[in-house]
C-alpha cells in the first residue's frame, strides 16, 4: 500500500472521528438538534413503510435529513459566535436570526413535502 493511500485513509478516518464528536456535541449541547432527531427517528422509519413511489419516498428522508443538516450549520454558526464574543452586537443577533430562520424554512420545506406527498398529491 502506497503512502499517499495510507494518508487517505487516515484522513478518513479523522474526518468520521472529527464528525462523530460533532454531532455528539450537537445531541449533548443543542436541545433542537436532539428534537428534530427524535422526529427524524419517527419520520423516516415512516417514510419506509408508507405507500408511495421510490422518488417519493427519497423526498421525504431527504427533507428530513435536510433540517438535521441545517440545524448542525445553524449551530456551528451560533457556536463560532459565541466564542468570538459574549457581548450583544446586531450583526451577531443577526447572523443567529438567520441561522434560526434557515432551519425555520427547511421545517416548512418538510411540512410541504409530507403534506403534499401524503395528502394532496
Amino acid at each position: 500500500m502506497s503512502r499517499k493511500s495510507l494518508y487517505g485513509f487516515k484522513r478518513l478516518r479523522n474526518a468520521i472521528r472529527y464528525s462523530c464528536q460533532g454531532l455528539k456535541a450537537a445531541f449533548q449541547t443543542e436541545p433542537a438538534f436532539k428534537e428534530e432527531l427524535l422526529l427524524a427517528t419517527i419520520m423516516i422509519p415512516l417514510a419506509c413503510f408508507l405507500d408511495v413511489t421510490q422518488v417519493e419516498r427519497i423526498l421525504l428522508i431527504a427533507s428530513v435529513l435536510l433540517v438535521l443538516v441545517v440545524e448542525l450549520l445553524n449551530s456551528a454558526v451560533e457556536a463560532a459566535i459565541d466564542r468570538i464574543s459574549s457581548e450583544q452586537h446586531e450583526l451577531s443577533g443577526r447572523a443567529k436570526d438567520l441561522g434560526s430562520a434557515a432551519v425555520m424554512v427547511t421545517m416548512f420545506v418538510t411540512g410541504y413535502v409530507w403534506l403534499e406527498i401524503l395528502f394532496l398529491g
